[in-house]
């Protein structure tokens, strides 16, 4: 049994997690963990469940609260950890097997003594990392704890954004820093520190307008708000961008850099300093050791966790990395347990040994089906001692890495790993069968492949199973609802909170949109969501600090990757009727039908490509249908075309 804190309390037992219920014991377990092997005074105690006005009785009160939370031990059959009572007040054991917090130092620890080795230092933050899992004690109802404990977790945190992302601009992989770097600009955005890095890393990568866009963005925001100029280091920055410097791994801020970051504010230890730990939602960079927690809640709650967000970046990504956490991972609870006990059983007597197990995940884009195999890597860590690796199969602008570059990669990533222990790989958004096969030759693998396509091909030579996903049903989407948003927000408004889900197609991607922007907006009630959302989907869905994270790019981005000739089949199918589909009705609605047989058939082996490609699903109606979305998206392309068009 684990005892989750870097996100909401919970307990896990290995792939099982119980989220604790808000109440004054679970304020009183996350008060004794957050002191875990100390003695924590009756006093504090009392003033972290009740508050500062304590009730008379909140010594006897207290006693009974360390009752009640025995019980939930016994009830949750947590074993191996008790509450002591000792002089003065009550103390808890762990370590860090048993709680992440401890968990996480201790990465942090391990990272500093690495700090010769930017590559080991950055994969061991990064593996520290994955154990945050969401809001930080967003089920722990206690003022105290959130104004005197959490603000000092969260600089840990952040001091870890900054140690990872000067390792990335130091070992020249900027293009991987801006993913974090973009969000933590935007939710820390008087963190200075992140807004050089961010400045720092779009130079590198030959972005100079949008490198001195972001420095007056910055500056004008130190000056509106908080009446303040740009640090030394910033002000220094931008005078050697408009001086046209160089600034490589030698010269800029990252790692080994010669630029000092002493002037900044809010950037304590920046470099090389002792303790510096985590990221917001880390890129992949090495092979995971597997001692990782499962993933139920993302860090942080924070609009990073947004699935299926490409930045078009002139340097390749990195290829292979530990597989991260996953933002508010609900539903698709048949297909991980199914998955999960595939990839944990034995081999069947026949197969020799000879060949890897094969998952294969399929569906749109953006319906979660890297969540899933990500969700799924973590449920099974105990199963592979020798790591989980995640691959990146494609680059940043969408085109398909060559099966030799990844299977180099992957090689000198799993020769790290211990011999004869099992390794599972999770390989991202393949494109083809092709770019799988080089890489299914160890007996002590299993594969987990994430594709748009179908890959019935690489099924038939060397079998495995499917899971083909759909849309997210009414209760799933509830759910993550309440995950992403919490309960008291979305059951103060439960009506409310299912209209928006429904204005969303219930389609993951578009409700993790949704959900980043509410929760940059505490104060909007989801009544009024509806009407702001309904004017207009397909334009709301986006997050407009951060173009990329829309539905419409998502949809865009997919199209993008089909032959022309498919992409303007599908165009003409989806803004026509539904007899296109090959049914008489459609989820799309009245909208531009016409007398059957009016519109000239699309022929059979097009609806099987586009269907292959994940763009179509199974009906009913008829054979094949479009979400509602997708259906939407189409429509307003073909209209915008349209009136360019008629411009010209």
């Amino acid at each position: 049994m684990r005892f989750q804190l870097l996100g909401p309390l919970a307990l896990a037992d290995g792939p099982d997690v119980v989220v604790l219920q808000p109440s004054k014991p679970v304020i009183l377990l996350a008060a004794l963990l957050l002191h875990a092997n100390s003695t924590v005074s009756a006093e504090y105690l009392q003033r972290a469940v009740w508050g500062e006005d304590q009730p008379a009785t909140a010594r006897a009160a207290l006693q009974t609260c360390v009752l009640r939370l025995r019980r939930l031990f016994t009830k949750h059959g947590v074993t191996g950890t008790s509450i002591e009572a000792v002089p003065g007040g009550y103390r808890i054991t762990a370590g860090p097997p048993t709680l992440d917090l401890l968990g996480f130092r201790d990465q942090v620890r391990r990272a500093t003594a690495l700090a010769g080795d930017p590559e080991a230092e950055l994969y061991t933050l990064k593996d520290a990392l994955s154990l945050w899992q969401g809001s930080l004690l967003a089920n722990v109802r206690s003022d105290v704890l959130h104004r005197d404990e959490v603000p000092r977790l969260s600089e840990e945190r952040l001091r870890a954004v900054e140690r990872v992302c000067d390792l990335l601009l130091g070992l020249g992989r900027c293009g991987e820093a801006l993913v974090d770097l973009w969000t933590a600009t935007r939710v820390y955005p008087g963190h200075e520190r992140f807004h050089e890095q961010l400045i720092e890393a779009l130079y590198r990568t030959g972005r100079q307008s949008q490198a001195l866009a972001e420095y007056r963005r910055v500056k004008g925001f130190l000056l509106d708000e908080l009446g303040v100029d740009p640090s030394p280091s910033l002000r220094q920055l931008e005078l050697s961008i408009l001086r046209g410097e160089d600034l490589g791994a030698g010269g800029g801020s990252g790692a080994g850099g010669t630029r000092e970051a002493e002037g900044t504010r809010g950037a304590a230890g920046i470099r090389g300093a002792a303790g510096a730990v985590g990221a917001l939602e880390p890129a992949p960079v090495t092979l995971d050791p597997g001692s990782t927690p499962p993933a139920t809640l993302d860090p942080g709650s924070t609009p990073q966790g947004v699935q299926g967000v490409v930045v078009p970046l002139p340097a390749p990504a990195p290829v292979v990395g530990p597989v991260p956490a996953v933002p508010h991972f609900t539903g698709r609870e048949a297909e991980a347990a199914a998955m999960a006990a595939r990839l944990t059983a034995p081999p069947p007597p026949d197969a020799g040994g000879q060949r890897p197990l094969t998952v294969l995940v399929s569906g749109a884009p953006g319906i979660g089906k890297s969540a899933l195999a990500q969700h799924v890597a973590h449920l099974v860590r105990d199963s592979f001692p020798a790591g989980r690796l995640l691959v990146r199969m494609t680059r940043a602008d969408g085109h398909p890495r060559t099966a030799d570059e990844v299977a180099a990669e992957v090689a000198a990533a799993l020769g790290s790993g211990r011999a004869g222990e099992r390794a599972l790989l999770v390989l991202d958004d393949v494109v083809d069968a092709d770019q799988v096969r080089p890489l299914l030759t160890s007996p002590d693998l299993a594969v987990v492949v994430t594709s748009r396509m179908g890959l019935g091909g690489l099924i038939a030579t060397h079998g495995g199973w499917v899971h083909r996903l759909t849309a997210f049903t009414e209760a799933e989407s509830y759910t993550l609802l309440l995950a992403a948003l919490g309960t008291e927000r979305v059951e103060a408004e439960p009506r409310a909170a299912r209209h928006l889900a429904s204005l969303c197609g219930h389609f993951p991607a578009a409700l993790r949109i949704l959900t980043a922007r509410l929760l940059t907006r505490p104060g909007l009630r989801l009544g009024d969501a509806v009407e702001w959302l309904g004017d207009d989907p397909l334009a709301r869905l986006t997050l407009t600090d951060s173009p990329d994270h829309s539905v419409s790019g998502l949809f865009d981005r997919a199209l993008g990757r089909l032959d022309p000739r498919l992409s303007e089949a599908f165009l003409r199918i989806g803004s026509g009727p539904p007899e296109l589909l090959g049914g008489t009705g459609s989820t799309g609605g009245p909208e531009g039908a016409v007398r059957k047989g009016s519109h000239p058939p699309v022929p059979e082996d097009v609806l099987e490509q586009l269907a292959d490609a994940g763009l179509l699903e199974d009906g009913p109606p008829g054979p094949y249908r479009i979400h509602d979305l997708l259906r939407a998206h189409l429509r307003r392309t073909v209209r915008i075309r349209n009136r360019r068009t008629e411009k010209v």
